[in-house]
């Protein structure tokens, strides 16, 4: 689970980020000391989903929107409703045309 933050996102120890280019869309930052996953960020725009186990506070966070909602478990699902992307509804929105 992610929590969508913006562009703008203040690391501490920044020192320790590294990069991994993921796809041509998107990128992959982690702690280079740990290997802890900090944030799965698009190329275009910036926007930084962030793993929501790095919060110390989540009670003001809303779960509100699911992606690649056609690869789940059939066992897999919660109680509230939310925004739901494919797949292939995620790739059209984001990747780069070929």
């Amino acid at each position: 689970m992610e929590v969508a933050c913006g562009s703008t996102v203040i690391i501490d120890g920044e020192e320790f980020v590294s990069i991994y280019d993921s796809s041509e869309w998107a990128e992959r930052g982690f702690c280079s000391k740990c290997g802890t996953h900090l944030f799965y960020r698009l190329k275009q725009g910036q926007q930084h989903m962030v793993p929501v186990g790095l919060f110390d506070d989540d009670e003001q966070l809303v779960f509100e929107s699911q992606v690649f909602i056609d690869s789940k478990p059939s066992y897999y699902e919660f109680s509230n409703s939310t925004k739901n992307m494919t797949g292939a509804e995620l790739f059209a929105k984001y990747a780069p045309p070929d």
